[in-house]
């Protein structure tokens, strides 16, 4: 074994080892979960009771918002009743609102519930509010009694001591583990496929940086020829999405806001912002996976000429369309800036968000590429898959703040495209790094290797009879 090849293995080993103490090391976000508060009590009247939240961050009481909130509505006064509200993980402030107008409420008990595991809060800490609203409080044997006599009744509860992280890991601990068992398992395997590889693997680079010149032209003549011809050129490769943004936030914003549907719940930041944030990634998705795909049959003149490289044909797709997705990047920063969100370091991170894009991208457009010359409905096929993928992407409403079931969510996330698009607000919103989500993090750079992987081995397979069949 020769030095070179015995460090790239040393190399590979080393990751190895740190991606699996990493994956062990892995605890998921309490934003991420959702836990159940269901308050037991007696009233004297009908009302609609709501529950606010406030997490991490927020400040009480001026935060309290309409999007962080639930309702519940109290029938048949005079009986006890169990109402149930739906938070986040990681809510610090929980305001309670006793409905309108005058009455008398009991609160008898309160439970938090994670996964089937159930806390039961002592009185004596539910008892401990830290602010009323138009209420007077009297601690009973029973639990408080609330007399509300104006317009808006409220409590405001502290979560602190009501030990709901601890909850929800001890709900949490042996699904977890499960997990990360099976992510180290196909991750080691992967490591083991990358050693056995060894040279096989760095072939396509290597002929990638040899053709980079002429990569670079053809690219960039791409880009001017799909505008030929029309008065305003190239400048339509930035007018449609634009466009396409404009529509969808009337829609969202002015259309179906009003209208009372509320797909945003848990949204802090202008609307428009969190929404230029998921589509900006799409475009460029869509756009290479819809031109790779066909880059092979537009360039079937150049893959029958024997002496050309038809390996970075695919790749001109993707460079063509970095091109106008460059320029979104840039335009997405100024508005952001125009709001009040100025760049700092995180806002960098869209940099490698868009380079694991990129090597996702290439591993999908080599073998739909590839597949499409043998079999031409593939082309139909994706641009279905787009038109449904952009729906199940979280692009237009916030999964965080849909009451879905918890194994659907989890579903919903393992589209890679949901961590680009999570991690493209992440670097603009939320000021969080990727390396805060390593679960996530390791779990997208295994899927996107293992495709990249067999992605290329289609191509290098089919890749002696495209000219046969062009």
């Amino acid at each position: 074994m020769s030095k070179k090849r015995l460090a790239a293995s040393l190399l590979v080993v080393l990751f190895g080892i740190l991606a699996n103490i990493l994956v062990f090391r892995y605890e998921p976000a309490l934003s991420e979960k959702k836990v159940t508060v269901k308050v037991t009590l007696t009233s004297d009247e009908e009302n609609y009771m709501e529950m606010f939240y406030l997490t991490d961050g927020q400040k009480m009481p001026d935060d309290f918002k309409a999007e962080q909130s639930s309702g519940v509505n109290y029938k048949k006064a005079g009986t006890e009743k169990t109402l149930e509200y739906t938070v986040p993980a990681d809510a610090s402030y929980l305001r309670f609102d006793l409905g309108s107008g005058a009455s008398e409420t009991t609160i008898s008990g309160i439970t938090v519930e994670s996964n089937g595991k159930t806390a039961v809060i002592d009185q004596n800490v539910f008892s401990e509010t830290v602010r009323l609203q138009e209420v007077k409080q009297n601690n009973v044997s029973d639990g408080i009694n609330l007399t509300a006599e104006k317009e808006d009744p409220y409590l405001v509860w502290n979560t602190e001591n009501w030990g709901i992280a601890k909850l929800v890991k001890d709900s949490l601990w042996l699904r977890y583990l499960l997990v990360k068992i099976l992510a180290c398992v196909v991750l080691d395997i992967i490591l083991i496929v990358t050693l056995k590889a060894g040279k096989k693997l760095i072939v396509l680079p290597k002929e990638v940086y040899q053709n980079r010149k002429l990569l670079w032209n053809l690219s960039k003549n791409d880009f001017k020829t799909r505008f030929a011809g029309s008065y305003l050129g190239i400048i339509w490769a930035f007018v449609q999405p634009i466009v396409t943004v404009l529509v969808y936030w009337f829609v969202f914003e002015k259309g179906m806001h009003a209208s009372g549907i509320n797909l945003r719940s848990g949204i802090t930041a202008p609307f428009v912002l969190w929404l230029i944030a998921g589509l900006v990634p799409w475009f460029f998705f869509q756009e290479v996976l819809s031109g790779g795909t066909n880059a092979l049959m537009e360039y079937s003149y150049l893959v029958k000429k024997v002496v050309f490289q038809i390996d970075i044909l695919p790749i001109i797709k993707l460079i063509s369309a970095l091109f106008v997705h460059l320029f979104f990047i840039a335009f997405t920063i100024i508005l952001y800036a125009c709001y009040g969100y100025y760049p700092d370091l995180y806002t960098l991170q869209m940099l490698y968000y868009t380079f694991a894009m990129m090597i996702l991208l290439l591993g999908l457009i080599y073998a739909t590429s590839a597949i499409v010359v043998f079999f031409k409905d593939l082309g139909q096929i994706i641009n279905i898959i787009l038109q449904i993928g952009v729906w199940m992407t979280p692009i237009m409403w916030n999964i965080d703040g849909m009451e879905l079931n918890p194994i659907l969510i989890t579903i919903l996330k393992l589209n890679p495209m949901y961590y680009i698009v999570a991690g493209y607000r992440d670097s603009l919103i939320n000021k969080a790094g990727f390396w805060e989500q390593p679960g996530m993090t390791i779990y997208y750079w295994i899927l996107t290797i293992v495709l990249f992987i067999i992605g290329t081995k289609i191509f290098k397979k089919l890749k002696p009879h495209f000219a046969d069949v062009l």
